[in-house]
């Protein structure tokens, strides 16, 4: 396909949202290689969203049977990200999209689905558009009011405060604070560690703060739920029907929020991820190792760690400050 036949097939696109039905996408997800795929993907989230963008692409190129995955080219790609520009999708957005792609035909090549090359290799990607990323940090004094927020006094503010003080001493994801279970505080080499289960079904052991540890404490022993003899969720829900089933991630989101109302604290998109990303600024802005906050946070890639490092963009190193007249 030509650069002009390209551009065609852009426009044709351009005012043609037609997706995929799922009689359709069922066909594609029969080649017996992109099931395995698929099955790959440990994460729910990651799935759903890789099967919306591959839903994307079949239904911009039009492809209706499995063979057809045999005929795809650059160009097919090229068109859909200049399809995807002109939709104004975020550059993160389509940088994932044509990851799920590459990845897609990445594990067809190996599996001999098909023949030739991955057309999605040489596809240029959106550039990451800042190093410091968009999701906010809070100030320290933000964060200390917003750990003193909940009531002391009261068992909902002794589970709060200690959800609060997990998130921001230990960078955890609202899923992974909300999948936690009270046996996951586990002793090792004579410290208390949490024992957090992250993406992708990797777990990793993180030295427990002993400000979280106090508050855990405190918690735990108003709701004594912890002395039950079966394994039970750390944090408990507190309302409506007890099912045993512990908080869930969007009820870790609902107490950040709550208390960063509470505390005064006005930040655009503050939310459990902005208290991933105080933690880890705040913990490489006191010399943590770089790579060592890689394997705290749980990050694949050093590049998503390296979003956190704002020690170049701190105020009070800017020369500014070294002007004297």
């Amino acid at each position: 396909m030509g650069e002009n036949a390209m551009q065609e097939l852009t426009k044709v696109h351009q005012n043609d949202q037609r997706r995929l039905t799922a009689v359709e996408f069922q066909t594609l997800a029969q080649v017996p290689a992109a099931v395995e795929w698929f099955a790959n993907l440990d994460n729910l989230r990651t799935r759903r969203a890789y099967q919306n963008d591959l839903e994307d692409f079949c239904g911009f190129v039009g492809l209706a049977s499995a063979d057809e995955f045999r005929v795809v080219t650059r160009s097919h790609v090229l068109a859909w990200r200049a399809h995807l520009e002109h939709r104004g999708l975020a550059g993160a957005t389509i940088r994932r999209k044509l990851a799920a792609l590459a990845s897609l035909f990445d594990h067809l090549l190996e599996s001999n689905a098909i023949a030739g090359g991955n057309p999605v290799h040489g596809v240029k990607r959106p550039k990451i558009e800042s190093n410091e990323g968009k999701t906010p940090a809070l100030g320290d004094h933000q964060a200390k009011a917003l750990l003193e927020a909940p009531d002391e006094a009261t068992l909902k503010g002794r589970r709060d405060r200690a959800i609060l003080a997990v998130l921001l001493y230990h960078g955890l994801r609202r899923e992974e604070a909300a999948l936690l279970q009270v046996s996951d505080i586990q002793e090792r080499r004579g410290i208390q560690h949490l024992k957090v289960h992250g993406k992708g079904g990797k777990v990793r052991y993180l030295p427990l703060h002993p400000i979280a540890a106090g508050r855990i404490h405190q918690y735990l022993e108003s709701s004594e739920h912890h002395l039950a003899e079966r394994k039970v969720p750390l944090f408990m829900p507190l309302r409506g029907k007890l099912t045993g089933a512990g908080i869930t991630a969007n009820g870790i989101y609902a107490v950040v929020t709550a208390y960063a109302k509470k505390a005064g604290i006005e930040v655009d998109g503050l939310g459990v991820h902005g208290l991933r990303a105080t933690a880890a600024t705040n913990a490489l802005e006191h010399e943590a190792d770089i790579a060592k906050v890689q394997a705290w946070l749980g990050h694949a890639n050093i590049s998503t760690t390296k979003i956190y490092d704002r020690r170049e963009n701190r105020p009070e190193d800017s020369p500014t400050y070294k002007v004297k007249y």
